[in-house]
C-alpha cells in the first residue's frame, strides 16, 4: 500500500474484520478491531482493504525524536546501513573463558573473552534479521509470523545469562515478559 492512510480511516482485514486506524507513525499502522483488538501492522506488508478514508489537511504521520530515531535505526538496518556498536564490560577485557571437562585427565580448553562475546553479538544480530524478515515476509499469515516471534522471543530469553558480558544494559538480551 502506497497512499499513507490517515487516523480515523475504517479498512477491512481478512482475520480481524472491520476496524479503524488508531495511530499512524513512519513505519507502522495501529488498527482497533472489533475481532482482535488493537494490532500493529508494518507499513511494507499492510494487508487491509480501505472501507473509508478519513481525509485530514495534513495526512502525514507526526514525527517525535524517538519515531525519528526509531525509522532511521530501521532503514539502515534494512539497507545494513551501519553495525551498532556493542561493548564488552571492561573487567572481561582480555579474560579467558576456561571450559574444564569433568575428567581432569582431559586437557582444559581456554577461549578469549573478546572472541566469544562477539559470537555472542554476531548470533543476536542475526536473529534480529531472521526478526525483520518474519515482519516483512509477504506469504506468511500474522498468525504464522507471531507463532516465529514466540519461538524468537524465547531464544532471546534463553541468552539473557550472557547479559553480565554487556557493557551497556540498552544492549542486553530481553525475553518475554510477564
Amino acid at each position: 500500500m502506497e497512499k499513507e492512510l490517515s487516523v480515523g480511516t475504517r479498512v477491512d482485514h481478512e482475520k480481524y474484520g472491520e476496524g479503524i486506524i488508531s495511530k499512524n507513525t513512519p513505519l507502522t499502522y495501529k488498527v482497533i478491531f472489533v475481532r482482535g483488538g488493537e494490532i500493529e501492522f508494518s507499513k511494507l506488508s499492510v494487508e487491509f482493504d480501505i472501507i473509508e478514508e478519513n481525509e485530514t489537511e495534513d495526512n502525514q504521520p507526526k514525527l517525535n525524536v524517538k519515531e525519528v530515531e526509531k525509522l532511521i535505526k530501521y532503514t539502515l538496518d534494512k539497507y545494513n546501513g551501519i553495525e551498532h556498536r556493542v561493548d564488552l564490560g571492561d573487567k572481561w577485557k582480555g579474560g579467558v573463558m576456561i571450559l574444564q571437562p569433568a575428567n581432569r585427565d582431559l586437557k582444559p580448553k581456554e577461549i578469549p573473552v573478546e572472541t566469544f562475546f562477539h559470537k555472542i553479538v554476531m548470533m543476536r544480530d542475526r536473529l534480529r534479521v531472521l526478526e525483520q524478515n518474519i515482519n516483512s515476509h509477504k506469504i506468511l499469515t500474522d498468525e504464522e509470523k507471531v507463532d516465529l516471534q514466540q519461538y524468537i522471543t524465547r531464544i532471546y530469553g534463553s541468552m539473557t545469562s550472557f547479559n553480565i558480558l554487556f557493557d551497556d544494559k540498552e544492549d542486553y538480551f530481553v525475553g518475554s515478559k510477564g
